[in-house]
């Protein structure tokens, strides 16, 4: 590495927390290839999962794999594009805050000759290569006709929801109207309104709180991630509402399953994040030796309740 380059290096360093191989490490060996990704946070088991995924493929594939944790900030996720195109990374997977924002950063890359993929939270229209996750809206959707299935079946065809979501994910707007876009309408179905967790679970807490409080006669709530469902599930259980809230939700978790076990969590999607991070290391993989994948590559989701909960537990404990 040349002092010019050693320079930026440093800099890159001291502006920005990377996690993960150290950068040493990733850009020991020029011949290996070297692929980056721009995590969300490190706080949610669900992209924990996606990294040790991201990490056992690159293993796999004998590549090197460096982390960065935004700390859910999306200007960070920018910067760390940048610094990746300077180190000349073979390929680089986003997992994006803002889908909007980040497109820039995409795009320098692209001109850089460096793909570009998306996990989970959907871009818009633009350069990167591929598109990976499940379909949010028609997932959201699934759980809509479930929930509907079950206030038929099990709450005598009457409901008041509230949703508790994160208002700043764009991911997890979409995936609040396909559920809300299926149950709305149906008779002895009525709504509580939306609160907004801003994807961490402290804020989901409180405003889960809120939310029952100021609606004493809700008896389901609708949380659109994990820490959305963390916090409605302390907020249940805060209340002492186990027997008058059934919670529906993304994202299983210990505390999830245990809520599965007590009854009032009737539902959870989950997805297979680990299979996320897996199919995005082999789409760069791929597109950096010169081939191609498919634009979308879609991971499927499993809707977990007591009678399928069991081969989640040795994940969860």
């Amino acid at each position: 590495m040349n002092s010019l380059k050693r320079r930026t290096f440093t800099a890159a360093l001291a502006a920005t927390a990377f996690t993960g191989l150290s950068f040493g490490t990733a850009f020991a060996q020029d011949a290996q290839k070297t692929f980056a990704l721009i995590q969300i946070n490190q706080q949610a088991l669900f992209f924990n999962q996606m990294n040790e995924g991201a990490q056992k493929a690159a293993d796999a594939a004998g590549a090197k794999l460096v982390i960065f944790n935004a700390n859910n900030d999306p200007a960070a996720q920018n910067s760390a594009i940048e610094t990746y195109i300077q180190q000349k990374v073979d390929g680089i997977a986003v997992v994006a805050i803002d889908v909007n924002g980040i497109m820039p950063a995409v795009q320098q890359a692209d001109a850089a000759g460096i793909p570009v993929v998306a996990i989970d939270a959907i871009l818009p229209e633009g350069p990167q290569k591929a598109q990976i996750g499940v379909d949010n809206a028609k997932a959201g959707a699934d759980m809509g006709a479930f929930f509907l299935d079950y206030v038929k079946a099990n709450m005598g065809g009457k409901v008041k929801y509230g949703v508790v979501g994160a208002l700043n994910s764009f991911i997890q707007n979409v995936r609040q109207e396909g559920f809300e876009k299926t149950v709305t309408g149906t008779e002895g179905v009525s709504t509580a309104g939306v609160v907004d967790g801003q994807n961490i679970q402290d804020n989901a807490l409180a405003a889960a709180e809120n939310l029952i409080t100021g609606n004493p006669d809700m008896n389901a709530v609708y949380a659109t991630g994990e820490p959305a469902l963390m916090g409605a599930i302390a907020a249940v259980e805060s209340q002492g509402k186990q027997k008058d809230v059934k919670v529906f939700g993304w994202d299983l978790t210990a505390q999830a399953i245990a809520g599965i076990d007590a009854g009032y969590v009737t539902a959870v999607i989950q997805q297979d994040p680990s299979a996320m991070g897996a199919a995005a290391v082999d789409a760069l993989k791929t597109l950096s030796g010169g081939g191609t994948v498919e634009k979308t590559i879609s991971v499927p989701i499993t809707i977990v309740t007591k009678d399928n909960v069991e081969p989640y537990r040795a994940i969860f404990k």
